[in-house]
């Protein structure tokens, strides 16, 4: 274990994530990717300038020497280009397709035993080009938005009861996008299903907007969210290089779970040294099965539209 993290893009996702990694120690040393040139050079040095100030080992490094970023342990996927107002994430398909496609190629050449952490959009198609073009086995990769739905959720909840947002538990599964399937039966407060402490109506209005997060945040300052995106890339990090063995809402290639075969869909994993260690089977009503193979469906076909198969 050499303790080195690679990120490639260079934009407000992959710098805040940079940042975090250093904030962190989670790794001896960040490389940080862009095709852009000087880009991931100046975010680099902006943290490494940083440095004395917050008293933190300068160890981030950067450029298109893609030697730099040998034996990762770990490489996160941000590049791509952004959503704008107006735009769905499925707008962005076959542009970053292209985009991950290279992006994953080169990186499977230096690091083929990493586990790849995708944060690209649309982020649950993304993850099986990446899959395919690093030739990456299903418990080495995995999506991050999972995560960041159920955090909008569990915010949008805690708000709501006017509690603290450390006493809320969110499940979010499907798709990262307009068909993601909150489950409030499975989402709590100290242990309590939220259904038990609010009416269906209102939080059905939490789901919409729960929904609709990514998109509040660009009609508000007309560029994606990337704190939020940050955090959970950075939870998903520490589960496995400290190996926690942790139960999160994440993005998995299914072979059958859930009775889903070939997409990459949001489900609970188990996440550790060796990846996504298992993935979580619970309990689903007929109306939430339903509308997360609906989900799924959605996903397989859109495969097609890029020229992937299932």
């Amino acid at each position: 274990m050499n303790g080195k993290i690679t990120v490639f893009g260079a934009g407000n996702v992959g710098g805040a994530v940079t940042r975090r990694l250093i904030e962190r120690k989670l790794c001896k040393k960040v490389v940080l990717v862009d095709r852009s040139p000087g880009k991931a050079e100046g975010i680099a040095l902006d943290i490494l300038e940083a440095s004395p100030v917050d008293l933190l080992e300068p160890v981030c490094v950067s450029g298109d020497d893609l030697e730099q970023t040998r034996n990762s342990e770990i490489v996160v996927i941000t590049a791509g280009a952004t959503r704008k107002e107006g735009m769905t994430r499925d707008d962005l398909l076959k542009i970053n397709a292209d985009i991950v496609r290279q992006c994953v190629s080169k990186a499977a050449l230096y690091s083929p035993y990493a586990f790849y952490i995708i944060v690209s959009n649309p982020l649950n198609l993304m993850c099986h080009v990446a899959m395919r073009a690093g030739q990456i086995p299903r418990t080495r990769i995995s999506g991050m938005a999972g995560i960041l739905d159920a955090s909008r959720f569990q915010y949008f909840l805690s708000k709501e009861l006017n509690i603290s947002v450390e006493n809320v538990q969110a499940m979010v599964l499907g798709e990262h996008g307009e068909d993601m399937v909150p489950v409030p039966r499975y989402s709590t407060v100290a242990g309590i299903p939220v259904t038990e402490m609010m009416p269906p109506g209102k939080i059905d209005e939490l789901i919409a907007r729960t929904r609709d997060g990514g998109a509040e945040i660009i009609r508000l300052m007309h560029t994606s969210a990337f704190y939020a995106p940050a955090s959970a890339v950075i939870q998903m990090v520490a589960a496995v290089v400290m190996d926690k063995k942790k139960i999160l809402p994440c993005t998995a290639y299914l072979t059958g779970e859930y009775g889903i075969d070939g997409a990459f869909v949001g489900v609970p994993v188990k996440l550790g040294a060796n990846g996504v260690e298992e993935i979580k089977e619970i309990e689903l009503t007929d109306q939430e099965r339903t509308a997360l193979h609906a989900s799924a469906d959605k996903i397989k076909k859109q495969l097609a539209l890029i020229g992937e198969s299932c």
